[in-house]
């Protein structure tokens, strides 16, 4: 590439592309940019190098970076995947732009008196990565047995909801109530407590918990429509998944046992987190309150307020 006649220039290429000549040369240094050089030492370029320039200068100005140019020239990946990667980038920088514009409206919002704690509740959840991540280690943690990988997921993905990608003030304020419960380290032991106690009665947890997850899903239209906790098809079917998985029976006494085991069920403080996965996710009916639910209603189906079959 020394043939005067058939190279360009590095001012002949700026002339063309537009791109001053400064660039060019840091573009060569950076091997983005292939050169040879003149008998004179001077750097000559091949023809192909206004066409190479002008993919170079269209990419910077889509965003993209040097090393993913590099691939995209080298051939290391196609066109279409370095724009996917590099919008997928984007979106997760507008997701963390999007999630911090709704944590300053939050403390906007707030009344003069609420403000300063709010504005500490708020800390809780400055990187919403973070945030998931802390909610998810949680649940995590109960499972002192090991489930299946589809199970696990299952249940994580309706106890943890994803934090939104456009949040309001409200969604926020209610992560960061989440994320602060599940630091309350007493819920936690408690929990722990109910996990190690399923390991030493329970046979099925996988089955215990689809189960539960059925006794939801019959309860769930009784709390649409507005009723009140009591016994019937959801409770016996609620009842039954912890007998199965015991190898026990439902019997009256089986309710009462079963009524003392779920008091952690009953924690204001777990309530009050399933009613937040709702504010977060638009639920109107979390599994988690519909389980409550289930625990209210053999509440009644124990002291007689209700019926109780078996």
């Amino acid at each position: 590439m020394t043939d005067s006649t058939a190279t360009l220039g590095i001012g002949d290429l700026a002339a063309r592309t537009g791109v001053p000549v400064r660039t060019i040369r840091f573009y060569c240094d950076e091997g983005i940019l292939e050169t040879g050089r003149s008998a004179g030492g001077h750097r000559r370029f091949a023809p192909s190098a206004v066409e190479r320039l002008d993919l170079v200068r269209r990419l910077r100005g889509l965003g993209l970076g040097l090393p993913a140019i590099a691939g995209v020239l080298t051939g290391e990946r196609s066109l279409a995947e370095a724009v996917a990667a590099e919008r997928a980038a984007l979106d997760v920088e507008l997701a963390a732009l999007a999630w911090r514009r709704a944590t300053l409206r939050a403390v906007e919002e707030a009344t003069s008196v609420e403000r300063a704690a709010r504005l500490a509740l708020l800390a809780a959840v400055q990187d919403h990565r973070a945030a998931h991540h802390a909610l998810l280690d949680f649940w995590n943690r109960l499972f002192v047995a090991p489930l299946p990988a589809d199970l696990l997921d299952m249940f994580l993905e309706v106890s943890v909801p994803t934090p939104p990608a456009d949040p309001t003030p409200a969604q926020v304020v209610a992560y960061a109530e989440m994320v602060v419960l599940v630091g309350d380290q007493t819920l936690a032991q408690r929990m722990r407590a109910r996990g190690r106690f399923n390991v030493e009665r329970i046979s099925d947890e996988p089955g215990l918990l689809t189960g539960i997850a059925e006794a939801c899903e019959l309860a769930r239209p009784l709390l649409l429509a507005g009723r009140r906790p009591e016994p019937g098809r959801a409770l016996d079917r609620y009842v039954t998944a912890y007998a199965s998985a015991q190898r026990a029976r439902d019997t009256p006494r089986f309710r009462q046992e079963l009524l003392a085991t779920a008091a952690v069920d009953r924690d204001p403080r777990l309530r009050r987190y399933w009613g937040l996965v709702g504010e977060v996710t638009g639920e109107p009916v979390t599994v988690g309150v519909a389980q409550a639910w289930l625990v209210d209603a053999l509440e009644r189906s124990v002291d007689g307020r209700g019926r109780a079959e078996g």
